[in-house]
């Protein structure tokens, strides 16, 4: 049992967090779905009957010498179609649900283990950039390392998003991916309690 404590203005307290060992396998198994799932997957190329080229046989069967050939749109010459390319597709995959939220609660855990979890009751902000950085400075982070803002505050996301260190999301955006390209989270606490654990889990986003 993990006991986070709680900043801000309405802190002071602490939450106490049933969260998993961090395996890493779970963790790639959920980055490389989201990952899968954000893929565009537009790739495309021309097969030889898309391309624009005559049908016109090149010439005689027989008697010039050269290997027999009879459509200059072939993938053999240097402008015809492809064999076997890429064509639109989609990257996506399922991955069980319980997983998804295993791969979320263990990217927490991780991040509380190396004490880079910070759970905020009541930002304050002004919604002014400034008052974010001076708020930041208070409770140590100055820019050195990467962090996730996690809220529904929109003040706090309007003050927060012009920071070049941080990165914004609402509560329902939380994802696996984000929270471990990021040195340290920082969450509304009242994601992080148990009462909230399954809205939490629905947050596992592509």
């Amino acid at each position: 049992m993990a006991q986070i404590s709680v900043i801000g203005k309405n802190g002071g307290r602490s939450i106490d967090l049933d969260l998993p060992e961090v395996n890493p396998h779970v963790l790639h198994e959920v980055v490389t779905w989201q990952l899968a799932g954000r893929r565009r997957g537009t790739a495309s190329t021309k097969t030889r009957a898309q391309v624009s080229k005559t049908g016109k046989k090149m010439y005689s069967q027989k008697g010039t010498g050269n290997a027999r050939h009879g459509d200059r749109g072939v993938p053999t010459f240097v402008g015809g179609g492809v064999a076997f390319g890429p064509k639109p597709r989609s990257y996506a995959y399922t991955l069980p649900r319980k997983v998804r939220q295993l791969g979320l609660a263990m990217a927490l855990a991780d991040r509380q283990n190396t004490g880079k979890l910070t759970a905020v009751d009541g930002f304050d902000l002004d919604g002014k950039t400034k008052g974010f950085v001076a708020w930041a400075a208070q409770n140590g982070l100055d820019g050195s390392e990467r962090v996730l803002i996690v809220t529904d505050d929109e003040t706090t996301r309007r003050a927060a998003r012009n920071v070049a260190w941080a990165t914004v999301l609402p509560v329902a955006g939380l994802n696996v991916y984000d929270i471990l390209r990021h040195e340290r989270l920082v969450i509304d606490a009242v994601a992080l309690e148990p009462a909230q654990e399954e809205v939490l889990s629905e947050g596992v986003a592509q």
